[in-house]
């Protein structure tokens, strides 16, 4: 067996998501299975290189985890001008990660990065195209096309269970406590929008990748947003005002005439098997896609309900509905939707593997949060061009 060693700079890691899913349940946990298996006893050995602002936290950490303490560093520039670190990776305040990638490709670097990849559509392009010049390759986090619920549902699409598809609902979201009685579940710079805050910011690249890659490109947006919540507390217990939108109500248009509606907030409490679920409706069947669970109704299995609010309902109608089995279509169990995605990426770059999800699928996110916005700002539909470089 021939062990080869891909350090990469990880940039972020102290905060919430580069911490649990990025470092621990992906990087660390490859580690733990014995590297990534390349074919031929070849084994791909993630080595990750802590960056960030506070020394001392990031010391923490390698030392909780057991990974190399020289292996800790607050100068960016300095672990970029390392030849042996290959891969940076960003999982910073969006705020932060533009420059920092602008300075990984003029190092050379493979670039991995969570979303937005910029703070507006320009900026976004920019690094698509700085990495097309260096040759560098480059990818985006785009994890919930690897959840288990999305993907028995786009096994289901492939199948042609749904007939001709008509629509798309979408319902995400769950209640961030304010802060001053119970401490909010997401940062306060979240709320922000002069920090980069907002959920049509966080959410829409979400829905760009998962509508485009299951459904179709989008082809026209129109939002309604909202700061339901005006004043919160931040992580000293001092109020703030919330500069940004804490939810925000979407209509897409799609290739093909199909309708996408999402609902995207963090001032809803939940009434519904999981914390986002996307209800398809076609011509042959039906189906109710979550994070894990996806379940169907077929059209010749379709009941046939009549309205009268004078009675009762008799019957529950989820019970109508089928359970898709947890089969994985490529065998084995369902893995973690971060972890697989970067064991796609490593072996794009090991291998030179095919890969799609790049910078410029990324730039396609942070133009649907764009338009977005505009869209509410002007209270109209927007068209949503088709990019390229």
């Amino acid at each position: 067996m021939t062990r080869r060693v891909v350090r990469i700079a990880m940039n972020g890691v102290t905060g919430r998501m580069g911490y649990r899913q990025h470092l621990v349940r992906s990087i660390l946990a490859i580690r733990e299975q014995g590297g990534l298996e390349l074919g031929d006893g070849d084994v791909l050995w993630p080595e990750p290189v802590l960056v960030g602002r506070r020394e001392h936290a990031l010391r923490s950490l390698a030392e909780r985890h057991g990974l190399d303490p020289d292996a800790v560093s607050c100068d960016l520039d300095a672990v970029l001008a390392d030849e042996s670190v290959e891969i940076y990776f960003d999982a910073q305040v969006t705020s932060a990660r533009e420059a920092a990638i602008r300075k990984a490709i003029a190092a050379g670097k493979h670039v991995y990065t969570e979303k937005p990849t910029a703070t507006g559509l320009d900026g976004a392009l920019e690094l698509a195209r700085l990495a097309r010049t260096a040759g560098v390759k480059h990818g985006v986090v785009q994890d919930k096309l690897f959840l288990p619920g999305l993907l028995k549902l786009k096994r289901l699409i492939d199948g042609g269970f749904f007939g001709r598809i008509l629509s798309v609902r979408g319902e995400f979201g769950y209640w961030v406590f304010e802060g001053d009685w119970q401490p909010a579940q997401r940062p306060s710079w979240n709320y922000r929008a002069e920090d980069g805050g907002g959920i049509v910011v966080d959410m829409f690249p979400h829905w760009e990748y998962v509508l485009h890659e299951l459904f179709g490109p989008v082809r026209t947006v129109q939002a309604v947003t909202a700061t339901h919540v005006p004043q919160r507390w931040d992580e000293h217990g001092k109020p703030y005002q919330a500069t940004a939108d804490d939810a925000a109500y979407g209509i897409f248009q799609l290739d093909g005439g199909i309708v996408a509606q999402i609902n995207s907030s963090w001032t809803v409490r939940v009434n519904r098997d999981e914390l986002v679920e996307f209800q398809v409706d076609g011509t042959e069947g039906s189906a109710v896609a979550g994070l894990r669970t996806c379940r169907v109704q077929h059209r010749s299995a379709t009941p046939k309900p009549v309205w009268n609010p004078d009675l009762p309902v008799t019957e529950s109608f989820r019970d109508q509905w089928q359970e898709v089995p947890d089969n994985h279509p490529e065998g084995g169990e369902f893995d973690n939707g971060f972890k697989a995605q970067w064991e796609l990426f490593l072996r794009h770059v090991a291998l030179d593997e095919p890969y799609t999800w790049d910078l410029l699928a990324g730039a396609r996110g942070v133009q649907l949060a764009e338009l977005g916005l505009a869209s509410a700002a002007e209270g109209r539909r927007l068209d949503v061009p088709e990019l390229s470089l």
